[in-house]
Order: structure tokens, then sequence, then C-alpha cells
């Protein structure tokens, strides 16, 4: 393993610092090799979650023509798990065992749940579609098995994972080290859906199966590789007598202050904001401003492009001792204008106000996804950092996925009724239920500045000065 460490490391390096902005989250306790070999479990979860939310997405509607309605509850069966991610992090956090890992026990078995779930899940959607043999039925149940497998053990690995990352680093580094798995993720993500779009391209049923139970072994390859020699054994920490506190008693330990609360209040709210809009910027610029499809694509870019710059200036501001908070203000801001600009595009049907409210939608999101992160691993103290990475993943990643399922329904729900005249004479135009669905994200950052400004004034009052922190493009929020 020292050897896949010097290569990764060699790999890495000789690409050269100026084109590596995460290169600084390595230190001497946790090397650049190391950890790149630890975040080989990021790219293990993106692909789960490709696969998911996007290839079989896409491959059931289409060429296996199930209906979208039971695809969609597929889909998000992996979400009744995502609150569970507290208590993960926290049974991780209090692990007894006699071999001394904490970390190590939940990533493997959530690795299992994973490789179980991708095993049997081809051969459930075939059945589920008619393809296969037996009632559609069994089909129904062994794809719910799977999905639910799947999401259970993405959660698991990912809670326990960014927790090891925590445990290993020193306190200095781990903001950078968190965020530098975050991009992992991301590149994982986009790889993957390299790589599955190009295998599928001529679909079969065969095909299917290689590719999702090729993504169980790589996953478990993937997995083994992070873990291997990462996680000292303290057989002292772990051991079956040690005195524990109950969840009730960490998390009441946790929240005992309104801080913890309200932050987690405010990334809910916020991430539900910026949330909403992810499946309707596109369908807006087509259907109200009569973009191409060239042209809305293009909209992805200016996303990106906008993130990019709002973590330019949350880097000069924590380089100056900035307070994350402030700064997830600031993004919250800049989303209220970013989607007042977009309802302003349609009623005066201007597609250059649209794409600057398309790169200041982006802007916001990656302020606000910079502060809530380094707000929340602000609070993380000596022992519960599963368990606060957990409840902040937990909140974001429900908060997510419920706006983007709200934005969709409200849109359709609110769309229709204006087009039918129930709404009045002057709501009965397309662009009714998405503006409406734009105002409510408008009202919940509003709500979210409401959460977390009593914490800027905590800090702002505070006689002990923020401490400058390094922070560059490692810092990519999930």
């Amino acid at each position: 393993m020292r050897r896949v460490n010097d290569s990764l490391a060699r790999l890495w390096l000789g690409v050269g610092q100026r084109f590596l902005p995460f290169a600084d989250a390595a230190t001497t306790e946790l090397p650049l090799g190391r950890l790149l070999r630890l975040s080989l479990f990021q790219v293990s979860v993106g692909m789960a979650v490709v696969l998911l939310n996007g290839t079989l997405n896409r491959v059931m509607i289409v060429e296996l023509n199930v209906p979208a309605w039971l695809v969609a509850t597929m889909v998000a069966l992996p979400l009744v798990f995502a609150p569970a991610r507290a208590l993960i992090g926290f049974r991780s956090d209090t692990h007894r065992s006699l071999l001394g890992w904490k970390r190590v026990p939940y990533i493997w078995f959530g690795t299992l749940l994973q490789f179980g779930g991708f095993a049997i899940m081809p051969f459930a959607l075939l059945v589920l579609s008619g393809e296969g043999h037996g009632a559609a039925i069994y089909g129904q149940i062994g794809a719910a098995l799977a999905f639910l497998l799947v999401g259970a053990g993405l959660h698991t690995v990912q809670t326990a994972g960014l927790a090891l990352a925590t445990d290993l680093a020193p306190a200095r580094a781990r903001p950078r080290v968190v965020a530098l798995l975050y991009v992992m993720l991301l590149a994982g993500m986009v790889t993957s859906s390299l790589v599955f779009g190009a295998a599928l391209r001529d679909f079969s049923p065969t095909l299917l199966v290689q590719v999702v139970q090729g993504a169980a072994v790589l996953t478990m390859g993937l997995n083994l590789i992070a873990l291997w020699k990462q996680e000292p054994r303290n057989p002292e920490a772990t051991a079956p007598g040690r005195v524990r506190p109950t969840f009730r008693q960490a998390w009441a330990s946790f929240s005992r202050t309104a801080s913890p609360q309200r932050l987690l209040v405010a990334v809910g709210l916020g991430t539900a904001a910026f949330s909403m809009q992810d499946i309707l910027l596109e369908p807006y610029g087509g259907e109200i401003l009569g973009l191409s499809v060239g042209a809305t694509t293009v909209l992805t870019a200016l996303l990106a492009g906008g993130t990019l710059t709002g973590f330019a200036l949350a880097a000069r501001s924590l380089g100056r001792g900035g307070d994350p908070h402030r700064i997830a203000a600031l993004g919250a801001l800049a989303g209220i204008g970013a989607f007042t600009l977009v309802i302003l595009a349609g009623a005066i049907d201007s597609a250059a106000v649209f794409r600057a409210g398309t790169a200041m939608i982006g802007f916001g999101a990656g302020l606000f996804g910079v502060g809530t992160l380094i707000a929340a691993m602000d609070l993380a103290g000596e022992g519960t950092a599963g368990m606060t990475l957990g409840a902040w993943g937990a909140v974001q990643a429900t908060a997510a996925g419920l706006g983007i399922a709200a934005g969709g329904i409200l849109r359709d729900v609110i769309g229709g009724l204006g087009t039918t005249g129930v709404l009045g004479p002057a709501l009965t135009t397309p662009a009714t239920g998405y503006n409406s669905v734009y105002a409510i994200e408008i009202v919940l950052l509003f709500a979210t500045l409401a959460a977390i400004g009593p914490l800027v004034r905590l800090v702002r009052i505070d006689p002990m000065p923020r401490a400058p922190q390094q922070f560059g493009l490692a810092e990519f929020p999930g």
C-alpha cells in the first residue's frame, strides 16, 4: 500500500501545485498520497449517486418502460436514510470494538450494503420491466430493496469516511481536508457519468447487468484501497467496558446552545432554497424565454462559474479572518438578488438578465455552502466529529432532496392552476408556476437570514478575534 501512496503522490505532485489548489490540505500527519487514497471512498459514493439519480433513472423510463412515478419513488428511497446520518456518525464516535477501530467497521459494512444493493439491482429492474421471469411485484420488491441497500450504504460510508478524515487531519487542516473530499465526490460523479453513458450507449439487458455489477465490484475495490491502514488501532478508546453517553445525551450536549440548532436550521432552509430551482432553470429558459437546447445547456457553466467566483470571495474573506456565518449570510443575500433577476428576466423577456441571475445563483450557493461547511467544522469537538458532520450532512441531503421534489411539484400544481384560470386572468401565463417557485425560494432565503443572523452578531461581539485560515478551491461544499 505504501507503493500506492507513493505513486499517487508522485502523480499529483508531478502536475505541480499551481494546478492543484487543494494540495495545501496535505500535512505531515496526513500526506497528500495518503489523503488522496482516503478520498477514493468519495469517488465510490459519487459513482453510486450518478448511477441511482442519473443513469438508472433514464434507463428505467426510456429503455425499460417503467412508469415515471414508480421510478421517482425508487430514486427517492435512498433519501429515507439521510436523516439517520447523525445517528450513524454518533455510533461511529462511540463504537465498541476489541480491534480498536471506530470508523472502519462502519465504512466496511456500508460498502457491503452498497455491494449487495448493486448485485441484485439489475435483475430486479429487468423483472420490474417485464423482461425477466416472474411477476412484476417481485421486481418492485427487489428494486426497492436494492435502492434501500445502496442508499443506506452510501450514507453510512460517507458519514463515517468524513469523520475518519477529520480524525486523521490536524485541526488546522480539517476544513480543507473535508472539502477536498467533496471535490473528489464531484470528480467521481463527472467521471462515472461519462463512463456509464459510453458503456450503455447500445443498451441491452446483459449490458445493464454488467455495468451495474461492475460498479459493485469497483465500489468494493475503491473502498478497500481507501481504508487500508488508515485508521490507527486504539483498543482503549473502543473498549467495551468504557462508559459512553447515549445519543440523546450526546445530542443534548452538542445542542446545549442555540448556535448548532440555528446553524442546522439555516443549512436546511438555505439548501432547500438553492435546490428548488435545480430542475427548473433550463425548462424556464426554453419555455419562457425561448432559448435553444444549446443555450440552456450553457447555464450549467454559468452556475459553475458563479460558484467559483463565490469561492474566490470566500477565500479572500477567510484569509483575512472573516466569519463563516457572515459569508453564508452574504450567499443568501446574493441568492435573493439572483432569483429576483430570474423572475425579472421573464417579465422583460431578457436572456441576458436570465443568464446574470443564473450566475448569481451559483455565486450565492457557493458562498452559502462554504460558510456553513466551515461553521459546522468549527462546532466539532473532541470525539464528536462523526455526529457533527452527520448532522450537517443529514440536514443538507434531506433539504436538497425535498427541495428538488418540492420545486417540481409546486411548479406543476401552481402552473396548472394558473393556466386553468383559477388564480385569475393575470396569472394564466406559463411563467406562473416557475415564478411561484422562485418567489418561495426568496422567502426561504429571507428565513435563512433570520436564522443565521444572530450567529453573526454573536461573533461580532466575541472579544477573541477569529484567526485567519487558509482557504482555497479545496473548500468545495457538498
